[in-house]
């Protein structure tokens, strides 16, 4: 299903959504975008990215989130503060009406918050589908399918001692603490894309996202 994203703005009903996100770019080596906040060029000079995201809780008004998964991919043309973004949101098959539009309203950035900037660094966006979504960990590996479009898996990247290569404390947009990670399997393939970002940068962000200041 394909649904148009709806032009009202809603900064006044209160939302967050707590849970995990898993991201896979074109970057050769780590995305410098992470740590520039979109000031540096990404490694080829342009961002292809598709994220997969697992809320564990959440909530838009009274319409709860809790236990959806959805996606999103991006394709910017440069310097990803300079804007100008192509988006496109996935919702998984489950979520109800309710639920699919409170997640075009969050993820347009017309639900204000930790999202407000993509009304302002979005200039297209492709539409919402509702697809079936698999957001799975098994081991430290995150596997993330989007039935006839993603095919994913993204592994951290470990550390000189037991832990995971991490960053930590950074002002960026999708969250503070970023776990360095790299795509054993990355398909992308819709809207004339076909992306295959195998052996390339990835992430995985613990998400902590609303519009209520804390």
């Amino acid at each position: 299903m394909t649904e148009r994203w709806d032009q009202d703005v809603r900064v006044r009903d209160p939302w967050f959504i707590k849970g995990e996100l898993a991201l896979s770019c074109n970057c050769d080596v780590f995305c410098p975008c992470v740590l520039s906040l979109g000031r540096h060029a990404p490694t080829e000079g342009y961002c292809q990215t598709w994220a997969g995201v697992r809320i564990d809780e959440g909530r838009f008004g009274d319409v709860d989130l809790s236990g959806v998964k959805f996606g999103f991919m991006a394709d910017i043309p440069g310097r990803l503060g300079r804007g100008n973004w192509t988006m496109a949101l996935f919702v998984d098959d489950a979520a109800s009406a309710q639920v699919v539009k409170a997640l075009t309203w969050i993820m347009s950035g017309r639900a204000g918050g930790s999202t407000a900037l993509l009304k302002i660094l979005a200039g297209s966006f492709l539409g919402v589908r509702q697809v079936p979504i698999t957001y799975e960990t098994v081991g430290e590996t995150r596997i993330v399918k989007i039935e006839k479009i993603v095919d994913g898996a993204i592994t951290p990247i470990k550390g000189k001692d037991a832990g995971l290569v991490t960053i930590r404390n950074s002002e960026y947009w999708i969250a503070p603490d970023i776990i360095v990670s790299r795509a054993d399997k990355s398909r992308f393939r819709l809207f004339g894309r076909n992306w295959n970002f195998e052996g390339r940068s990835a992430e995985i962000c613990r998400l902590d996202w609303g519009n209520q200041k804390k």
